[in-house]
C-alpha cells in the first residue's frame, strides 16, 4: 500500500470518527440496539484520581441487559496493593491486611477482559477508570481490543448541558445523578454496589433519552457518551 493510500484511509479514518461523536465503532457492533445489548457495569476504587499512578485497590462488576439486572452475575474482590494507598482504604472501608490478602490485580483483569467481546461496559467516568484498566493490563501482558464503553458520567453532562449554560458544582457526581432521577440512596465507596448504582443510572438516563427502544450504539454516539478503545499491550488508535 503506498504511503498516500495509507495517509488517505488515516484522515478518512479522523473524519469518520468526527462524524460519530469522536469514536469509531466496530462495523459488526456499531448498530446494536441499545434496548437488547449486553451490559456490563464496572466499577474500580483507586488510590488516587491521576490514571499514571492510581493504584486499584477493589474492582466489581454486574451484568444487565433491558432493564434487568442479572443478581447472580455479581463479581468483587479486593485488589492486594502496597506502597502509599494514600486514603484509598480508609474510604473504601478497607484495612491494611484484607488488602495484602487481597487477590493479583491480574486475575482480576483476566476475568474482566473476557467480556470484553460479549458486552458493553458501563462506567460512571469511563476515562479515568479505562485509562487506569490500560496501562494496568499492559503492565500485566494482557491486552483486548475495541472495548465499547457507556459512560453515565458524560451522559449526565450531556442531559445538563442542555439546562445550564455552566453546570452546577458536583451536579455530575453518580449520587447526584442519581438523585435528579429519583433513584434511591445507594451505599457508596463499595466497587460492586458502586457498579449495581452506575447500571440502575445508565437505565434511568436511557429510558428517558429513548423510550420507544429506536435507538442503536451508533445513534447515540452523537451524546458523547459512547466510546471504544483497545486496552493493554494493543496499539490505540
Amino acid at each position: 500500500m503506498s504511503g498516500a493510500t495509507t495517509t488517505s484511509l488515516s484522515w478518512w479514518g479522523r473524519i469518520q470518527r468526527w462524524m460519530n461523536g469522536g469514536v469509531l465503532l466496530p462495523d459488526d457492533r456499531k448498530h446494536l440496539m441499545l434496548r437488547d445489548v449486553p451490559l456490563l457495569a464496572v466499577d474500580l476504587e483507586l488510590t488516587s484520581l491521576d490514571p499514571k499512578k492510581s493504584k486499584i485497590t477493589s474492582v466489581g462488576w454486574v451484568e444487565g441487559k433491558a432493564g434487568s439486572i442479572e443478581v447472580s452475575s455479581c463479581y468483587y474482590d479486593v485488589i492486594r496493593a502496597t506502597g502509599d494507598l494514600e486514603q484509598s482504604p480508609v474510604i473504601h472501608g478497607l484495612t491494611a491486611d484484607t488488602i495484602a490478602q487481597g487477590a493479583h490485580v491480574k486475575e482480576a483483569l483476566v476475568k474482566l477482559s473476557q467480556y470484553a467481546q460479549t458486552h458493553v461496559w458501563v462506567l460512571h467516568n469511563a476515562g479515568l477508570d479505562m485509562a487506569v484498566l490500560d496501562r494496568v493490563m499492559a503492565a500485566n501482558n494482557i491486552s483486548v481490543s475495541n472495548v465499547i464503553t457507556l459512560d453515565t458520567l458524560k451522559l449526565a453532562v450531556y442531559q445538563l448541558q442542555k439546562q445550564h449554560e455552566v453546570l452546577p458544582p458536583n451536579s455530575a457526581t453518580l449520587t447526584v445523578c442519581r438523585q435528579r432521577h429519583n433513584l434511591p440512596l445507594a451505599p457508596a465507596h463499595n466497587a460492586l454496589d458502586d457498579a449495581m448504582a452506575t447500571l440502575q443510572l445508565w437505565f434511568a438516563q436511557y429510558y428517558q433519552l429513548d423510550p420507544k427502544g429506536t435507538l442503536s450504539l451508533h445513534d447515540f454516539t452523537h451524546t458523547q457518551a459512547v466510546g471504544c478503545r483497545n486496552l493493554g499491550k494493543v496499539e490505540n488508535k
